[in-house]
């Protein structure tokens, strides 16, 4: 029970890495504030589940004041908030010369605006605690070119350095921040590529630019190793790093042969 009388609130707590994170961290005994972007039935059901007298809400992190109404909601619910994961986001090509401005501005504000935004409506309370945990979820396409996914890359890359920045603004409040980069993992956002016969190719190639064999991880061990930053038992001496489970995916190029 690593986190026994925790509050956690995890934003895309309702599906795929969020919602592994939000199990996995009422396993050890958190309090889970399970964010959905609209679909407060999907938030709800991960909160019954999961039980720890988890709740259910409803947040478009685009919004600042939704985000701060929610945060504030969350407060008053819940007295307290130990741990905010930032799980929420989008995935989808943007090819340079055949993206719209209205798709190229959505994957901003979700993907780093929407960090941001809970970053900011958070912290304020941790600091006056003196205390707190903040996970951002990157990726490891922060670090490695994806063709014709530039403005997902441009996001997550900026995830890391905000996760530094933030580390050293924080950390003499007591707040560590650091965040998780994952490789390709299963979930329900790629679930086409994995079922779908049509894009097999897909499949095959990814299978093929990744050392391990093992095209995708699960989001378990995704949200293993936010138990392990959120934990006071192991995650206590580190602040600002970016934590890369990608199959070996970012260590250099690898075509199996």
């Amino acid at each position: 029970m690593e986190l026994r009388n925790k509050v956690a609130l995890i934003s895309g707590g309702s599906s795929g890495i969020g919602e592994a994170i939000a199990r996995k961290f009422a396993s050890e005994g958190a309090t889970c504030a399970v964010i959905a972007s609209s679909n407060i039935r999907k938030a709800n059901k991960v909160a019954r589940e999961i039980k720890r007298k988890s709740k259910g809400y409803v947040c478009d992190v685009t919004k600042p004041k939704e985000t701060e109404a929610t945060v504030a909601k969350v407060l008053k619910n819940h007295g307290k908030i130990d741990i905010l994961v930032n799980a929420a986001g989008v995935f989808y090509p943007t090819p340079a010369g055949d993206t719209k401005p209205v798709d190229m501005n959505r994957m901003v504000d979700i993907n780093l605006k929407g960090q941001w935004n809970m970053i900011n409506a958070v912290s304020p309370h941790m600091v006056s605690r003196k205390r707190g945990n903040i996970i951002n979820m990157a990726s490891v396409a922060g670090m490695v070119a994806l063709p014709s996914y530039g403005m997902y890359c441009a996001t997550k890359a900026g995830i890391i350095m905000l996760t530094k920045c933030m580390a050293v603004e924080l950390s003499r409040s007591g707040i560590h921040v650091n965040s998780i980069s994952p490789g390709n993992t299963a979930s329900p956002m790629n679930e086409d590529i994995r079922t779908d016969p049509a894009l097999k190719p897909v499949l095959d190639f990814m299978e093929m630019l990744t050392p391990s064999g093992r095209t995708y991880s699960s989001v378990e061990e995704m949200a293993n190793a936010a138990l392990f930053l959120a934990s006071p038992k192991t995650g206590n001496p580190i602040y600002g790093a970016n934590f890369t489970l990608d199959e070996g995916f970012a260590a250099g190029l690898f075509i199996a042969g």
